[in-house]
């Protein structure tokens, strides 16, 4: 199942006569499921210059929270302070009771709102919630993921093959020369530096032992997981978020076809095949960098610090590092995926999109280099 992310809530403002109007209330109105703001009604209603009186048809109202009685007591305010009549007589019993409690503290003249949305608080207090009501979507997004990709292996997940090299080019190819730059001047810093405290003791050879060793095991693979993020996960994002705005990934599910196996597992698979091979491009390039600082500045010869490199490398750094960079490509295709079909429809959210997806995916990067670098040392690999 895919998560849903479309509102469960909808209202309606209806002209009974020139001046009354209806607020018709339907679905599921709970904090969890994501609140309108009063805001964009209370402008629909100040359009209508001629309203006198406000009153509610809450039939096809399913469930509600205190997050409704929120949104009535700032609409009502409004009302009230335009002049205009409001009957509550069509809202439930128990919203009726919230909203006379809420009214037996009356505002002194000239108190404003404790309330601001805009406070950091109020941010602190949202943030919190999306987080705790979104971990168990993300939660099953991940299971889903993993029962198509076990479609995919046996031969039943649908989805274009043209697609999937399309996304293998984008995610490897494309992405050479932003990787080259950043990691050539990554092993100019690791090399630099190593090299400041070695030339102390006189040991300025092991720059290859250091810039081999650090490319390989953590900075390569790291480096390049983040990149990718920024570049390809960001993109994934959007291209979902988009499809999400005009209603394709809609249009998918009507035509009974799954949008996790059409659109995640292509671009999982592209990045968990690519992001391998671009962590040994980096490292090739970062241990050249390192080269480089060897023989320009310390007048090691290319052929010594190439034999003190083999001496240095294993076979165990190497699938070290190929390991992380497969786990990097799990968590940014994931990160992509599921921020883009969380997005909601509006342009903003789209960028939206891809900025959370940029953040998730480098703290999911972070978190699993600790984790899997303490694992490892734990184990002696």
């Amino acid at each position: 199942m895919e998560p849903n992310t479309t509102p469960a809530w909808s209202y309606e403002l209806r002209p009974q006569t020139a001046q009354r109007l209806q607020l018709q209330l339907a679905g599921e109105w709970r904090l969890q499921r994501g609140m309108p703001r009063a805001e964009a009604l209370i402008r629909q209603i100040g359009d209508t210059a001629a309203v006198q009186q406000l009153d509610f048809d809450s039939t096809d109202l399913k469930a509600w929270d205190t997050a409704l009685a929120v949104f009535l007591r700032k609409l009502i305010h409004h009302c009230q302070a335009r002049g205009i009549q409001v009957d509550q007589s069509g809202l439930p019993a128990g919203v009726r009771r919230l909203l006379e409690l809420a009214a037996a503290a009356p505002r002194r003249d000239g108190e404003e709102e404790i309330y601001d949305e805009d406070s950091v608080l109020n941010y602190v207090g949202e943030t919190t919630i999306d987080f705790w009501y979104g971990t168990p979507k993300a939660l099953r997004f991940i299971g889903d993921c993993g029962v198509a990709l076990i479609s995919t292996l046996r031969g039943r997940a649908r989805f274009r093959r043209s697609d999937l090299g399309l996304l293998l080019q984008g995610a490897g190819p494309q992405a050479l020369p932003i990787v080259s730059l950043i990691s050539f001047l990554v092993g100019l810093i690791l090399a630099y530096m190593g090299a400041n405290q070695l030339a102390l003791f006189g040991a300025e050879i092991y720059i290859a032992d250091l810039v081999g060793i650090g490319m390989v095991r953590e900075v390569g693979a790291l480096m390049t997981a983040i990149i990718i993020a920024g570049r390809t996960g960001a993109a994934y994002a959007a291209e979902i978020g988009t499809m999400q705005v005009n209603e394709e990934v809609d249009a998918l599910k009507t035509l009974g076809i799954s949008p996790i196996e059409y659109l995640v597992v292509p671009r999982l698979l592209a990045l968990v095949l690519m992001i391998p091979l671009l962590t040994l491009y980096a490292d090739l390039v970062g241990m050249l960098a390192g080269m480089t600082v060897a023989i320009t500045i310390f007048d090691i010869s290319a052929f010594e610090y190439y034999v003190q490199t083999l001496r240095s490398m294993d076979l165990n750094h190497v699938l070290v590092g190929l390991s992380k960079a497969v786990v990097y490509g799990i968590c940014i295709a994931i990160a992509g995926c599921l921020r883009g079909i969380q997005c909601r429809r509006s342009a903003a959210a789209v960028g939206q999109a891809a900025t959370s997806a940029v953040v998730t995916s480098i703290v999911f990067i972070v978190i699993t280099a600790s984790i899997m670098t303490i694992i490892y040392q734990e184990l002696g690999i």
